[in-house]
């Protein structure tokens, strides 16, 4: 069993945000894969899915960014679900917008949503893919950056990352994590 799992903020508010892709990429994922309505459990909604004939779950927590890994290791217990096995999707601001990074392991980054998720779980070894959604210009609020709505010129790059980064995520539970890291880092 794969758990993908797309972090966000919950709420209106937050729809569209850079620090949304992840929300947005499973919200693409659950469109077409799902196999049923959410489930509220693990403080977030859980959908079933089945990708390349794999059972799989998507997991949107609603512990707001910086409290994800709460949601994501109670996910993780219930199901005993093993680290390969869990794609957290996020967004980058130290990637250019659209650029599609696949890791295995590593630091967060600065990603606090991710950071929790490492934190809770005890290990930095969680595959991850992160969206580059562009840096802030210098001197700007990176918070208010992050939590800041693409620019009407970003928006097309930024729609296109989510759809290659919703087919990444099924080439991941089909193919691989060495796969996508070599199909799609590039890119």
């Amino acid at each position: 069993m794969k758990l993908i799992v797309g972090l966000g903020n919950p709420g209106k508010q937050y729809t569209g945000t850079r620090h949304n892709v992840g929300f947005a990429t499973l919200a693409k994922l659950i469109a077409t894969r799902s196999s049923g309505p959410a489930k509220a459990k693990f403080q977030g909604e859980l959908y079933e899915a089945t990708i390349a004939g794999q059972r799989s779950l998507l997991l949107l927590p609603l512990t707001y960014m910086n409290g994800s890994g709460a949601s994501v290791l109670a996910a993780r217990d219930f199901y005993k679900i093993e680290h390969p096995d869990i794609l957290v999707i996020c967004d980058d601001f130290a990637l250019p917008l659209g650029k599609l990074r696949f890791r295995g392991k590593g630091s967060s980054g600065g990603q606090k949503g991710l950071d929790d998720v490492i934190r809770r779980l005890g290990s930095d070894e969680i595959p991850r893919l992160r969206i580059g959604i562009g840096a802030p210009a210098p001197g700007r609020d990176v918070p208010g950056y992050v939590l800041g709505r693409f620019a009407p010129d970003e928006q097309s790059a930024a729609d296109e990352s989510i759809v290659r980064a919703a087919e990444s995520a099924e080439a991941w539970v089909e193919k691989g994590l060495s796969y996508c890291m070599n199909q799609y880092n590039a890119a």
